[in-house]
């Protein structure tokens, strides 16, 4: 079957083109759109952004900026994407976005300049108040090298307070194709829990795709041509949310930035460790089902949930079953998965009172950057003792994992800088990390010690003169 969207408005289709093309060749080689470039390739620099038009649960169009070198072509099927050529009207009337950053000089080599107009036109037809760190947010994606950021800011804060046309909000949502082949490659769009079971089963060796954040890398970097992907964001159940009076889940294909607002409500810390995970181009299209899925001894949300004693729900054709996160890891990239069994979502306890949960990322830059080292703590305290304390750590072993030693050092003490001091000690029992090309053993483990004392001054509410903020 062909693969149908609107580019820029046009309704495009499409029979042939390999389904491992990324949306930037496409565009590039195929649709002649050579505004949007390759830079990283990765997902870093926003040379390549373009914008992608949804229609939320009320119907109202939802403009939001992605890293189209990570993106494959099948994903792209039944959608609607706005690139630079389109962003300015029909009569040839420039975006208010264009016209600020070519009247306050927000360009010098150009090369930078079609990414940031994207990420801008997202901003201008969202909902948010514009702020500096509003903007900030919205342009952590999109590096530039000549010109500097303060004319761009400018013209962000001139642009985005306009109000955006509806020209390809407006454009009337197609059916997506269920199944694309092209050049003995098969890409699976299931629309159902069953359909996607059933797909797993025929096809255990599958590539799962879901926003294509990390597998999208071994087509835009390696250039290999998958055999078989299913993806996973067509099917209803992997999209919900679903809160109760103790309980929160979210299905395993719901993207970071869909999860955000919930997340801040309840896991304030959560909240600000995922704002660092990547940009908002790759928020838009990154799931956390994906990032446990993954298996990625470093992966930033494992020991946070692993901490927060949260449970995956595992499915397949023969059934349903659920399993605590921190039995999911059982080696390096190797997890409980049976044949054919996919996350269906991840179920996150809501904080009891007395409960406080912190999550701190060490990393040699403070947005998207791989974490050196990732600390996660929920500590329960009655009165000045710590009745319960979960402890998960990523970067400090083969998995994310549980620090056993830490956690007993804790339980039954008071809450102080000597029983923090125990736990930072009893880390060394806990983990022998490795030595690499992001942080050596020894640093891993002094950070993952001083960390403890981190936790005592944030939950005990002293300033930390040595917090480390994005300007």
């Amino acid at each position: 079957m062909a693969i149908q969207f609107y580019l820029n408005g046009e309704l495009r289709r499409e029979e042939t083109v390999p389904p491992t093309t990324t949306v930037l060749d496409y565009l590039r080689n195929h649709a002649g759109l050579i505004g949007a470039k390759e830079g990283c390739a990765e997902g870093d620099c926003g040379a390549c952004s373009i914008v992608l038009v949804r229609h939320d649960e009320n119907g109202k169009p939802v403009y939001e900026a992605v890293n189209s070198c990570l993106l494959m072509l099948p994903q792209m099927d039944g959608r609607t994407i706005v690139t630079v050529e389109g962003v300015q009207g029909d009569d040839g009337v420039l975006d208010p976005v264009q016209v600020a950053m070519a009247q306050g000089d927000g360009t010098q080599c150009g090369f930078c300049t079609p990414g940031f107009i994207m990420a801008l036109y997202a901003l201008r037809h969202g909902d948010e108040e514009i702020t500096d760190g509003v903007i900030h947010d919205a342009l952590a994606g999109n590096l530039c090298r000549c010109t500097g950021y303060r004319p761009i800011v400018d013209a962000a804060r001139k642009a985005c307070g306009v109000a955006g046309d509806e020209r390809h909000g407006a454009v009337t949502d197609i059916s997506a194709s269920s199944l694309y082949q092209s050049s003995g490659q098969s890409f699976f769009a299931p629309d159902s829990l069953a359909d996607l079971a059933e797909s797993h089963a025929d096809h255990p060796d599958a590539y799962l795709l879901a926003g294509g954040t990390d597998l999208g890398i071994l087509v835009s970097k390696d250039r290999r041509p998958l055999e078989t992907i299913i993806s996973t964001m067509c099917v209803p159940e992997l999209n919900r949310i679903t809160e109760t009076d103790g309980m929160i889940e979210f299905g395993a294909a719901v993207t970071y930035n869909r999860a955000l607002p919930f997340i801040e409500s309840l896991y304030p810390s959560l909240a600000a460790l995922i704002t660092r995970i990547g940009s908002r181009q790759i928020r838009n299209a990154g799931t956390l089902g994906g990032n446990v899925g993954n298996a990625s001894p470093i992966g930033d949300t494992p020991p946070c949930l692993i901490a927060l004693d949260a449970t995956l729900v595992l499915h397949s054709i023969s059934g349903e079953r659920e399993l605590p996160v921190e039995e999911f890891f059982l080696d390096y990239r190797k997890t409980d998965l049976g044949p054919g069994e996919f996350i269906k979502a991840i179920q996150i306890p809501k904080l009891d009172d007395g409960r406080h949960f912190r999550a701190y990322k060490i990393s040699k830059r403070h947005d998207q950057d791989i974490s050196s080292v990732i600390g996660a703590y929920r500590i329960t305290l009655r009165g000045d003792k710590i009745v319960d304390a979960r402890i998960g750590f990523g970067g400090m072993a083969a998995t994310p994992k549980r620090a056993p030693a830490a956690e007993a050092a804790l339980n039954g003490r008071p809450w102080s800088e000597q029983s923090l001091s125990a736990a930072s000690s009893a880390v060394t029992r806990d983990f022998q990390p490795i030595d690499d090309h992001r942080a050596s053993k020894d640093y891993r483990l002094r950070v993952a010690g001083n960390l403890f004392e981190r936790l005592f001054r944030d939950i005990s509410g002293g300033d930390d003169p040595l917090e480390v903020v994005a300007l």
